[in-house]
């Protein structure tokens, strides 16, 4: 190549580098010359406050059951499915209660005929004596005659008047008769334990009877409906799942070391993501005895009124316990924390200005401030803006001084 064309190519070379230097120094010179970092600061502050416990649990119907057939047959009529609700003792279904009419008839019958041998017309009428039962007092009668009998032929044999073979017959009546009594007592009094027996039966068959009719044992919904019409159900069989909803429970697991804090009655506000923005009210009334050995917490439930049927069995809640539990803690507003790399940080202005950089560890948070139980200590000021340009040793102007 021309040497009189390689000097100007070296020149405009070394002029680009020249450039290229002076426009990287640029910015770092402004950088450092950009002096201290105007930002607004508050103090670390005490405050009391009354502890709550907060948790994410899932909601449970007050009462839920599995309503059975006790009866044998097939399904005539059913008159509820998913969704419905129903009143306490509403017909769910019927079985056919053609059989069981039978069974009941001839248990009556049978109750009937032992009544008339005791001389009773209604089932609920006692025998008070035996004595007085018909067949009692017939036996008791022919015995007066014979016993009369007997007595008379004695009193003729003592006078010599009678001989002596009417005696030993009458005797021998007299004996037969009051043996037929005996047996006669006997039998009306196994009557009597008959007629009991009847009646324990009749009342078995009529409850068999009654179990034809399904009713629904408390007010709730249908959650789950396997009955259907012309199928042959046994006893035993599922018809129906019904489940009470207000109030609903709802069950929490809450950390052991907050056990002291828990009681019954506490109040309970509530909260489900189906409704945004609204509380519902409710109170603690069941406290686990025990603690879980894995997770180490326990349980406790809540009971929340749910008279509109809005919340349903299965959802999340998320519960806020009010507790008698009363504290100090240390706060700091809350844009005096910033979240950096897994870590949450505060930056505490010292009396030169500069920036000390502490990692934080925070408790509970609050409308405009948040609890710190590790890393700042209390009266110390901490910035409250400008965070992602403060680093340690940073040196910063106060702008604004606010109050906690």
């Amino acid at each position: 190549m021309n040497s009189s064309r390689l000097i100007p190519c070296l020149v405009g070379i070394v002029s680009l580098l020249f450039l290229g230097a002076c426009g990287r120094s640029a910015p770092e010179a402004a950088k450092k010359d950009t002096g201290p970092v105007n930002v607004k600061v508050a103090r670390v502050s005490t405050r009391s406050i009354q502890r709550s416990v907060e948790g994410v649990g899932t909601l449970f119907p007050y009462d839920e059951a599995i309503i059975s057939a006790e009866a044998d047959g097939p399904l005539e009529q059913v008159n509820a499915d998913l969704g419905d609700s129903v009143t306490q003792g509403q017909i769910l279904a019927r079985i056919s209660d053609e059989e069981a009419r039978y069974l009941v008839a001839q248990q009556e019958a049978q109750l009937r005929q032992a009544l008339e041998r005791l001389g009773l017309t209604n089932e609920k009428d006692r025998l008070k004596d035996v004595r007085e039962a018909p067949d009692v007092r017939r036996a008791k009668a022919d015995l007066f005659e014979v016993e009369v009998r007997y007595r008379r032929t004695r009193e003729l044999v003592d006078q010599g008047i009678g001989p002596k073979s009417d005696l030993d017959q009458a005797q021998a009546r007299y004996q037969s008769v009051q043996a037929a009594y005996d047996q006669t007592m006997n039998q009306t009094r196994n009557l009597v334990q008959e007629v009991e027996r009847y009646k324990a039966s009749l009342d078995f068959q009529r409850k068999k009877l009654r179990d034809t009719t399904v009713r629904a044992p408390f007010a709730a919904f249908v959650k789950d409906r396997q009955a259907v019409v012309g199928a042959y159900v046994k006893a035993n069989s599922p018809l129906f799942t019904l489940v009470k909803i207000d109030p609903i429970r709802l069950r929490v697991e809450v950390p052991e070391r907050m056990a002291p804090w828990v009681k019954l009655g506490q109040r309970a506000e509530v909260s489900v993501e189906a409704f945004a923005g609204r509380k519902f009210e409710g109170k603690v009334w069941r406290i686990s005895p025990t603690v879980d050995q894995t997770k180490r917490t326990f349980v406790v439930e809540a009971l929340i009124q749910n008279n509109r049927n809005e919340l349903k069995p299965g959802s999340y809640a998320r519960a806020r316990l009010d507790t008698d539990k009363v504290e100090s803690i240390r706060v700091v507003p809350t844009e005096a924390i910033l979240y950096v790399l897994g870590t949450n940080k505060s930056y505490v202005v010292k009396k030169d200005d500069s920036i000390d950089v502490r990692d934080v560890k925070l408790g509970e948070r609050f409308s405009r401030e948040t609890e710190i139980t590790e890393g700042l200590n209390e009266g110390e000021v901490v910035a409250v803006s400008g965070l992602s340009r403060l680093d340690a040793g940073s040196k910063v102007k106060i702008i604004v001084t606010e109050t906690n």
